[in-house]
């Protein structure tokens, strides 16, 4: 039997291929041996109110995650303000509250995992 000249290439490309080591044909994956990313950190959402801030902190990750809440006031004689650490277990939610006397700027908060 006798192949077709266009088909003679098509064939030979698919011989090679299935002739190849299954290692060969794999996508390249990254090195096993490296440790997987650790998940961290409390998931918190802000509201602000006029001078009032409300933050809630839930923390869907094993490890505890010590949260902080931060107050920038618009006003320079206004005081900024930093909660107290509140340390976020597994599966905890927590609020924190802040306030200026008058208008807020900016409110973000921080993190810090706990050994």
């Amino acid at each position: 039997m006798r192949l077709s000249r266009s088909l003679a290439p098509v064939t030979v490309a698919l011989a090679l291929v299935l002739s190849l080591p299954s290692a060969a044909l794999a996508p390249a994956r990254a090195d096993d041996s490296a440790p997987a990313p650790s998940l961290f950190g409390a998931a918190c959402r802000t509201s602000v109110e006029g001078s009032h801030v409300v933050a809630y902190c839930h923390n869907p990750y094993v490890d505890t995650d010590r949260v902080r809440l931060h107050i920038e006031c618009a006003r320079w004689w206004d005081i900024d303000t930093d909660s107290a650490p509140v340390d976020t277990d597994a599966a905890m939610t927590v609020k924190l509250t802040g306030r200026c006397w008058k208008e807020i700027r900016s409110v973000w908060i921080s993190h810090q995992k706990v050994r």
